[in-house]
């Protein structure tokens, strides 16, 4: 009572009991846990005040943004929750120097629809787009899906503002495009899910938004097919392809059975679907002709004729409105939903060259059923930078079994050369594979950075590292 007392006085946003439950739940029901309380500062100042309560007192405190991630890195018993919701202003956004500078509450939503009309954006998205904060973005370093042009959430970070373990603020908002004065801070805390520091603000920049855009989903006999298609598309356009997200016929089946609302155009049962999007903010491929072609569509339009011809495509349908465009966007962005709602589940982030997407698949399911018969899968894969996520539903609830399964996935990846965690981070439920799988030397070097920058080990306790 005395800590939340002392608490209060920092902030009187201090939420406990039932209103503090919802806090301890992550959004699809797996991790649930029973937090001390539940502290809403809004102010950077109130965070750093609020740490430095925490240090002395040795209490454990767990960052939360949105709570939409999947590896139960918001799991918080008995812990001080610190949410970022209330800081949440969009404090400036700079035109010329293209730059936004935004507290770690804002919803990524907020920040698209704020840009709306500026010629600008913020190129990260995601499903979860409309409930994931910038601050959680920052914690797991996000993906996405136009991760292929733009890069992942480290490279559209220019600075960001962070509240460390004992309560210090560090002043990394920088502006600058290049500062090589000694080890990159900003890099570190980015991806650290909570672990090394509560990231407040940040400076993110902004890119051109495009000004067409041409859109479509593609059947395509194989995946070596599909990367073919890409990099001609690349070649083609000049890198400005946005997205080529590859959708399986088991993904398909659970978008028929789960979203019956969102009807493909090329329908439900080719073996190999992308849904892809370039994107131009070049007059020439923008402006509308006399006829009503834009140009941009027109150019995708011949390339996959031409593809057509040479057997790399078996169909295609082009987005002939904005709405069928969004249409297409939901169907990808619904993977999350349809992927998560069977039970039980055993969800793999993984990362592979990109060559190597097709065989991982067609080993991984060969193994799995010599460990179960009955296990199903499901897959979606931002093809182009090999980021695959492959959802596993074994035939029975079984916690040795899940494990196996983990494991195997873990060990075809390492085979490959891939990692077992792309975007979604560690959090808890990839404990066990950093221990299996990362370097003894990285983790000793991951252990010395968090001792020296939270001692006695209050920051988000018992994630990312085993």
């Amino acid at each position: 009572m005395e800590f939340l007392d002392r608490l209060r006085a920092i902030t009187p946003d201090v939420l406990t009991g039932n209103d503090a439950a919802p806090y301890g739940r992550d959004w699809i029901g797996k991790y649930l846990s029973t937090p001390l309380a539940v502290a809403r500062p809004a102010t950077t100042d109130e965070v750093s005040r609020i740490m430095a309560l925490a240090h002395e007192t040795g209490t454990p405190v767990v960052p939360l943004a949105g709570n939409t991630g999947l590896t139960g890195a918001g799991l918080a018993e008995g812990a001080l929750i610190v949410s970022l919701e209330r800081m949440n202003a969009i404090r400036e956004v700079r035109a010329d120097a293209r730059i936004a500078i935004v507290e770690a509450g804002v919803i990524l939503q907020q920040l698209h629809e704020h840009l709306e009309g500026s010629g600008l954006k913020y190129p990260m998205t995601f499903g979860a787009k409309g409930s994931a904060r910038i601050g959680g973005t920052l914690g797991t370093n996000a993906g996405g899906s136009n991760v292929l042009r733009y890069g992942n959430t480290r490279d559209l970070v220019l600075g960001i503002e962070v509240v460390l373990a004992d309560g210090r603020v560090l002043d990394l908002m920088s502006e600058l495009h290049k500062d090589n004065s000694g080890y990159d801070l900003r890099d570190l805390m980015i991806g650290s899910e909570g672990t090394l520091g509560i990231i407040t603000a940040a400076v993110l920049k902004l890119v051109p938004d495009p000004r067409a855009y041409a859109t479509a989903m593609v059947t395509v006999p194989s995946l070596d097919g599909a990367l073919k298609l890409l990099n001609t598309l690349q070649l083609h356009t000049g890198g400005m392809v946005e997205a080529f997200e590859y959708m399986p016929a088991n993904y398909m089946a659970r978008l028929k059975a789960y979203r019956p609302d969102l009807t493909p155009p090329l329908g439900y049962d080719a073996e190999h679907t992308v849904f892809l999007e370039v994107g131009s903010t070049v007059p020439r491929d923008c402006a509308t002709d006399a006829d009503g072609t834009v140009p941009l569509v027109a150019q995708l339009e011949e390339t996959l004729g031409e593809m057509f011809e040479e057997g790399l495509v078996t169909d295609a349908a082009l987005a002939g409105s904005e709405a069928q465009r969004r249409l297409m966007w939901e169907m990808r962005e619904a993977a999350a939903e349809i992927s998560t709602n069977t039970k039980p589940l055993v969800i793999n982030d993984l990362c592979l060259p990109v060559d190597r997407v097709a065989a991982f698949l067609d080993e991984a399911i060969t193994r799995l059923r010599a460990l179960d018969a009955d296990v199903t899968d499901c897959t979606v894969a931002h093809l182009g930078d090999g980021n695959v996520h492959y959802t596993v539903y074994p035939s029975r609830d079984d916690t040795e079994l899940a494990d196996a399964v983990m494991e195997t996935v873990e060990d075809i990846v390492q085979e490959m050369g891939g990692s077992f965690s792309a975007e979604h981070g560690i959090g808890v439920s990839k404990l066990a594979s950093m221990r299996r799988r990362k370097d003894p030397a990285a983790l000793d070097t991951m252990r010395a950075i968090k001792a020296a920058l939270d001692p006695k080990g209050i920051l988000n306790p018992g994630k990312v590292l085993p």
